[in-house]
């Protein structure tokens, strides 16, 4: 059955995404739901939510309430939340319920546009989708909605797009990130969506302004080609890798395991094709694949990439194709009860919810 796993977990669905894109920029989101999305996101699929709060409320929908689409109702309830504290936007993130009842949730952000002085945005997530594709139209939305035309004069910054805690490996994935973006473009650097210069809001309203964007994930592509169709912003595909001199380190291996190996990487696209250069970079004679269950773009896809979709596929794949090493997080081990090789755990917080 395609899609079907009973040993790998569920992976964190699209509103997560959209939520950990949103989570540290100062507005008020809103989860449409009756509460158990709010509580999933919450309790297992956001990191920060133990030590940073963000404006996260659920629209608290009833049965009745749903059925009987009373929207008037979640209205209110998001003007009186607005009357007690400030907020830089709204968003409305859809779920499974509103999506199956066909909730139009740009009808109702602009409603709410019109009673009070504060712009919403609406996500169409829908629960049925990964958590990948919600990033996706986060940074989408963010970019169409607040994005400045400001003067086309460029500043010494590049920005990052597709970056979130739910791709990382380690709680510190962003400090590493950022500095070694710095060494290698030797400029400074916009996190978009990351409260790393206390304005991150900011940075994507003055989006315009990036002398060059870095697009760290596939879910950061329509964004990076939505920012260089309007303004003219061009954009590389890469991950940051550490130096030989820590890569090994962070992946907690010997640098002789891959020597002369077949290797197979799982993570997301953009970050198992990043690795695989720094890999074949630092040793000769090895030959490696990327397999993804995300979002898999074609423009940089190599030949023997595979899209995973279910758990049968992903154990073929491993017993069939006689890889040496794989690399990828140590949830993925528990279903390949026939690989022999080695196994690198790679951390991936979408798939297991653990660093």
């Amino acid at each position: 059955m395609k899609g079907f796993r009973k040993i790998i977990y569920p992976f964190a669905p699209d509103q997560s995404g959209a939520v950990s894109v949103l989570y540290e920029l100062g507005g008020i989101i809103v989860i449409c739901d009756a509460g158990g999305c709010t509580g999933n996101i919450c309790g297992f699929d956001e990191p920060r939510w133990t030590k940073k709060k963000s404006k996260i409320f659920s629209a608290g929908l009833r049965d009745m309430d749903a059925i009987l689409g009373r929207d008037d109702m979640m209205i209110k309830k998001i003007i009186d939340v607005t009357k007690m504290m400030d907020a830089s936007f709204i968003a409305l993130i859809g779920t499974p319920v509103p999506a199956t009842i066909g909730t139009d949730l740009d009808a109702i952000a602009k409603m709410i546009e019109k009673e009070i002085n504060i712009f919403v945005l609406s996500i169409n997530t829908n629960g049925a989708s990964l958590y990948d594709d919600g990033i996706s139209k986060a940074y989408l939305e963010l970019f169409k909605k607040f994005g400045k035309d400001v003067s086309s004069e460029k500043n010494d910054v590049v920005g990052v797009i597709g970056a979130s805690l739910l791709d990382a490996t380690t709680s510190k994935e962003f400090d590493k990130m950022i500095r070694r973006i710095e060494d290698k473009e030797n400029t400074k650097v916009w996190l978009y969506s990351i409260d790393t210069d206390n304005h991150p809001f900011e940075d994507i309203e003055n989006a315009a302004c990036a002398s060059k964007n870095i697009v760290v994930a596939p879910s950061g592509i329509e964004a990076a080609k939505y920012l260089k169709e309007r303004y003219g912003i061009e954009y590389e595909i890469y991950y940051p890798m550490p130096k030989e001199s820590e890569l090994f380190d962070d992946l907690n291996i010997s640098k002789d395991i891959l020597n002369h190996k077949r290797i197979l990487i799982i993570h997301q696209q953009v970050y198992a094709n990043s690795l695989r250069e720094a890999i074949i970079s630092c040793i000769n004679d090895t030959k490696i694949d990327v397999a993804t269950w995300f979002m898999m773009d074609d423009d940089i896809k190599l030949e023997n990439d595979i899209h995973l979709y279910d758990e049968d596929q992903f154990i073929s794949l491993a017993d069939n194709n006689n890889y040496d090493v794989i690399i990828g997080d140590e949830t993925f081990k528990k279903a390949l009860k026939n690989f022999k090789g080695t196994y690198v755990n790679l951390p991936h917080f979408a798939v297991s919810g653990v660093w």
